[in-house]
């Protein structure tokens, strides 16, 4: 049997095409070529490795075995090549005119000020542009291009072209306004009393985490778009949640809100990680600002030594990845 040959970056991006537009004719349209050419370069490449990458004997061509295992290596490939010439395009081009963030609603607003006054001076000629969002939704908005770097929440299902840092985290507290029923409560809150009050928790207008539940334990929830609607809402009585401690801590010192004591812990750690597309390499400016939130955490030590905490199998704390689902 002969050596495998060489094959080029084109036919192993349009092999890629095949598979994630779910077909030859689909490819196609992706790539403005005629579908004969999608099926004569992936015929070539299958030629050219010596194997069989497509079983073409049903509707739509499904993967092979030896397609499956080779997919992956195409995918790196291709990915390796797109991080090289987006290298070479920030080393050529110098320093970039923007660079574009976006944060998950959870992170510490003071150490943001800190970072982005920081920033200011450092690069008083680059613009920021900052956007806050929740859940999935940062994570969407980095793979959509729409924003370069995301301080981002754990979320399942890290898409491969994302690269992460973890960058510290947040401490996570059930709290409720002092009128509220369970505030009456001395002690642990049982979990069936819980169930029965309204829990606030944050709408996730992403797709990637679309419909998924994220620590809901209430049999009735509201659902909020924003942080700043939640922490009032809570403050009113309406219900209970969870909030980020420094968010709510003067609020818990004047008894405009109360701790609470629940079944799945007084408080837990909420992972935070500094996020961008692997196949993009960002600017002198856009690096500045990865490692300013990276050293900040670690200046904090909040990368280093989390807090241990109360958990069940819903909470998470330190760096453990949460199964299967943090609170909101």
């Amino acid at each position: 049997m002969r050596d495998p040959g060489l094959p080029s970056l084109d036919q192993l991006r349009v092999f890629i095409a095949v598979i994630d537009h779910g077909g030859f004719a689909a490819a196609a349209r992706a790539l403005h070529r005629t579908q004969s050419v999608i099926s004569y370069t992936v015929a070539n490449l299958e030629d050219q490795l010596n194997v069989e990458l497509l079983d073409r004997s049903k509707r739509r061509p499904v993967l092979t075995e030896a397609g499956k295992a080779l997919l992956a290596d195409a995918r790196a490939v291709s990915l390796k090549v797109d991080s090289m010439r987006s290298r070479a395009k920030a080393l050529s081009a110098g320093l970039e005119a923007e660079v574009s963030l976006v944060v998950d609603v959870m992170y510490s607003t003071c150490q943001l000020v800190r970072i982005l006054h920081a920033f200011q001076k450092e690069f008083p000629t680059v613009t920021m542009r900052l956007h806050t969002e929740g859940l999935g939704a940062v994570t969407e908005q980095v793979m959509k291009r729409e924003c370069q770097i995301g301080i981002s929440g754990w979320m399942p299902g890290m898409p491969d072209t994302i690269e992460r840092q973890a960058c510290g985290f947040v401490t996570m507290v059930p709290v409720a306004g002092p009128q509220h029923p369970l505030a009456q409560i001395k002690g642990i809150v049982p979990t069936a009393i819980l169930r029965e009050h309204i829990q606030l928790v944050l709408t996730d207008r992403s797709t990637l985490t679309k419909g998924q539940d994220f620590g809901v334990l209430a049999l009735r929830d509201w659902r909020l778009g924003d942080l700043s609607s939640k922490h009032a809402l809570l403050r009113s009585g309406i219900g209970w949640g969870n909030m980020p401690l420094e968010h709510v801590q003067g609020d818990i010192d004047a008894g405009r809100l109360v701790r609470l004591e629940i079944n799945e812990g007084k408080a837990f750690s909420f992972p935070l990680y500094v996020i961008h597309r692997g196949d993009e390499e960002p600017g002198p400016a856009g690096k500045w600002l990865i490692r300013q939130f990276l050293e900040l955490s670690n200046a904090d030590g909040a990368s280093d030594e989390l807090p241990k905490m109360e958990h069940s199998p819903g909470i998470f704390t330190g760096l453990q990845e949460p199964t299967p689902r943090p609170m909101q």
